[in-house]
């Protein structure tokens, strides 16, 4: 959720002698525009019904973003990272040093601006907020800022199968969490629980959503400027997407793993099932068998549901990309929004904390929506980085300059 410019040459060792001051390349529209639609799907989940009396199903908004925009977010600040760490041509020594630091406390920042929203959020939050584990998301992902592309999707893919299944595991021994959105008062008085809800058992929790970040550091390791690149994504994920739903249609829906489900919990009755596969679990996912992790589903974080949003959010920006090369200026609000989206959802949380939008909800997500525009639009224009993109990316600065005045950038 916090943005990085396009990424200068990495620092010259002193022996090189003194460095040109570097071009600046212009943001690629595509990946704010994509990050401005997360936004709308994290919104449109928060105020807008997912039940639809009509039909008796899932509303429109909520077949399109539940977990997707999440996933979104997450895919799109591991391509950030990539940017801030060298782009296509990671940095090296004490230069990667500088950007682990910096990475460090920009996730530091993140975590005690989410506590302090949850702080103020009411006990039963109209919403479950991300930002604290985005803190932890940068914190997992700092190891791995070094990387090449072709390392990090194979970590991505291994994470996408491995995260979910440490998260099953190891859910009967992981203490059950008694607060959503954590709050500053509940890390002190449950330190441990707090971790276990970051990592394994919470709405977002990191070490399966890492397989995001790391497929987000993959893309943005790539020449997102090539045309070719920008359709590969398009086609790639779109394959992802499809594969990973046909391996639960086969197996589950095809080869009897829906009667191994039914059998391993027959608490649940067969619309009880399908419901957490339409709405997701509420609020674990069932650990009686193996074969819950090849279901697919809002927020249930199994391999099937973690590679199919990784799919879908690949194709997302992918197709951005595309429609900037010819319409970009036709993406400016939803650019404009993406490329502040910090500031933007934490407006949107506290907003939420007034508990004025379930009367008329239509009305309230359309006010929101028209806000976040007008004011990302306008600060824009006139500012460029967000008022809390700002402050973080300061801070974040900072770390790395000290890091860089204790000696000369090495290379090796």
């Amino acid at each position: 959720m916090v943005n990085v410019h396009h990424p200068a040459p990495g620092a010259r060792s002193a022996e090189e002698g003194p460095a040109l001051p570097p071009a600046r390349k212009r943001r690629l529209v595509g990946i704010d525009a994509a990050r401005g639609l997360a936004l709308i799907g994290m919104i449109s989940i928060h105020i807008l019904p997912a039940w639809n009396p009509e039909t008796y199903g899932a509303t429109l908004q909520w077949e399109l973003f539940a977990g997707r925009a999440a996933a979104l977010f997450a895919l799109l600040a591991g391509v950030g990272l990539a940017f801030s760490s060298g782009g296509r041509t990671p940095h090296r020594g004490r230069t990667m040093t500088a950007d682990r630091v910096g990475l460090l406390i920009r996730a530091v920042l993140i975590t005690v601006l989410g506590l302090l929203i949850n702080q103020v959020m009411p006990g039963d939050p109209p919403a479950y907020s991300i930002l604290v584990y985005y803190g932890m998301f940068f914190l997992l992902a700092i190891p791995f800022l070094h990387l090449p592309s072709r390392t990090l999707f194979v970590l991505a893919g291994t994470t996408a199968v491995v995260g979910p299944v440490l998260m099953q595991a190891l859910r009967g021994v992981l203490p059950a969490f008694e607060i959503y959105n954590p709050t500053v008062s509940y890390v002190f008085s449950e330190p441990g629980t707090v971790l276990a809800q970051l990592l394994f058992t919470g709405t977002y929790p990191a070490v399966p959503y890492l397989a995001y970040l790391l497929a987000g550091l993959a893309i943005g390791r790539l020449n997102l400027r090539s045309l070719r690149v920008q359709t590969r994504l398009v086609r790639a994920g779109l394959a992802l997407a499809g594969g990973a739903w046909l391996v639960y249609w086969v197996l589950v829906i095809q080869a009897g793993g829906y009667d191994q489900l039914m059998a391993s919990t027959p608490w649940l009755s067969e619309d009880r099932i399908d419901e957490i596969i339409v709405w997701g679990p509420d609020p674990e996912l069932p650990d009686t068998s193996w074969w819950w992790l090849l279901i697919p589903g809002p927020h249930t974080n199994t391999p099937v549901a973690l590679l199919q949003d990784l799919g879908t959010g690949t194709a997302v920006l992918g197709l951005f990309l595309l429609v900037a090369r010819r319409a970009g200026s036709w993406l400016l609000p939803l650019a404009a929004m993406g490329s502040m989206t910090l500031t933007l959802y934490s407006a949107h949380l506290l907003a939420l904390a007034a508990m004025l939008h379930y009367e008329m909800p239509l009305l309230w997500f359309l006010v929101h929506l028209a806000v976040a525009a007008l004011f990302a639009v306008a600060w824009h224009r006139s500012f460029g980085r967000g008022p809390l993109e700002r402050v973080v990316a300061r801070a974040a600065g900072a770390g790395r300059e000290l890091v860089l005045r204790t000696g000369p950038a090495q290379r090796g």
